[in-house]
Order: C-alpha cells, then sequence, then structure tokens
C-alpha cells in the first residue's frame, strides 16, 4: 500500500471542520470516513477499522481523550488529536493514553495531512526484531522477544511504547540521548512532538524508579535528554 492511501476516520463534531479536513486528506491521497461525536466513531471502528484517526478532542458526550483511550484497549492504531490553543494538559493526556501527534486548533489542513501520512509511514515501518537476550539490571527484567518486563518479580504494566522505550535504554546503558534522537531510534519518527518522549520516560519513570521525583535510573541530561544509568553501576 502506498504510503499516501488509506482510510482516515474524522472524528470531530464540527461539521464545516470535518469537511475542511475531508477535502485536504482526500487530495492528499487518502479516503475518508467521518463520525460526528465519540460514539459514532467507536461503532465506525469496531464495524471497519481505518488505517488511522483524525480525532478532535472536545466533544459532547464521549471526548476525545474518552475514544482514544477505549482505542488503544484493543488497537495501535495511529490517532492524531485536534486540540485548541492552550489545552496542554489535554495534549499530554493524549500523548499518555497512546495519542502519535496532535495539531492545535486553528489548524492548517494541509499541516494536518502532512502529519497523518507521517503516523502512517511510522506504522508500517517493519518493526525491528526482538532481541533474543533478556535484558537485566539488577531486580529489573525485560524479556524482548515475550514482550514482558518485571520489577522485583512483579510484572510491570507497560503500553507498547514504554515496553519499546524501556528496552532501548536497558540495550544502550550509560550513553545520553537526546529527545529527536530517542523518536527516531525507539520508534523510527522522523516527524513529531517530542514532548511524547518526556512523558513516555515520566510514565516509565513512575513504573520502575523507587521516588520518580529524583530518579536513579533515567537521569536527565541537561541539555541533551536522558540517560539510563544501571543499578549495578
Amino acid at each position: 500500500m502506498n504510503e499516501q492511501t488509506g482510510r482516515v476516520l474524522v472524528v470531530d463534531d464540527d461539521e464545516t471542520v470535518r469537511d475542511v479536513v475531508r477535502r485536504y486528506l482526500e487530495v492528499a491521497g487518502f479516503t475518508v470516513e467521518q463520525a460526528s461525536d465519540g460514539a459514532e466513531a467507536l461503532r465506525s471502528f469496531g464495524e471497519r477499522p481505518p488505517d488511522a484517526v483524525v480525532l478532535d478532542v472536545m466533544m459532547p458526550g464521549i471526548n476525545g481523550l474518552e475514544v482514544c483511550r477505549r482505542l488503544r484497549q484493543v488497537s495501535e492504531v495511529p490517532v492524531v488529536l485536534l486540540t485548541a490553543l492552550g489545552e496542554e494538559e489535554n495534549r499530554i493526556a493524549g500523548l499518555e493514553l497512546g495519542a502519535d501527534d496532535y495539531v492545535t486548533k486553528p489548524f492548517s489542513p494541509k499541516e494536518l495531512a502532512l502529519r497523518v501520512a507521517s503516523v502512517l509511514r511510522r506504522a508500517r515501518r517493519p518493526r525491528p526484531e526482538p532481541a533474543a537476550a533478556e535484558l537485566r539490571d539488577g531486580d529489573l527484567r525485560l524479556q524482548p522477544g515475550a514482550r514482558q518486563a518485571t520489577l522485583g518479580g512483579a510484572e510491570l504494566s507497560l503500553t507498547v511504547r514504554e515496553f519499546d522505550l524501556l528496552a532501548f535504554f536497558l540495550a544502550h546503558p550509560g550513553t545520553a540521548f537526546s529527545r529527536a534522537d530517542l523518536l527516531e531510534k525507539v520508534w523510527g519518527w522522523d516527524f513529531g512532538d517530542q514532548s511524547t518522549v518526556t512523558v513516555h520516560v515520566r510514565r516509565l519513570r513512575e513504573k520502575i524508579e523507587p521516588d520518580p521525583a529524583k530518579p536513579v535510573r533515567i537521569a536527565t541530561v541537561w541539555g541533551v535528554g536522558y540517560r539510563y544509568d544501571p543499578s549495578d553501576r
């Protein structure tokens, strides 16, 4: 399938916004389906999952964040959020729920089409073969092949992106990486908001650090990014 093709579900309670987005996506080569609210979006997705979803956050009834949460329970479909200017909390919440990118209203429809194409390229890239060997750091163990991680013998509940980030850190201890490096090396993203990395690092710290406010494993390297420091160093 060509990177510039695919079915995109556009979800927004504003008919004018939906129509503008539809026209630009169709010009870019996509087939577009529409939903006017969260409930309709979930029904449409259940009947025929699209290749990507463009999702407005602020909608009556089931809002966009809840739709994103429910989609992530069943699918890794790329999701691009539409958020209003100043809604930083919603953008961060969306990234934490697994959204791939966001565009702030008022937005450039052409930019939105480019972002949809970008998230689809990421999703369609072949995933690298997982390392065969177990990755370990003290009582933290990760089995790439089984997609399983444990801390002190207890299984960790990690999202796909959290797991991939932790696996990368464990495989490259003691090396500092910028957020742009991590976007590209961990997820293959050449286009996207670097705050995605910040959000996932914070969530990982909450799950593997004794005190997330004073991390000892995932260190912040000021002016650079992050570095994983093994506990047995």
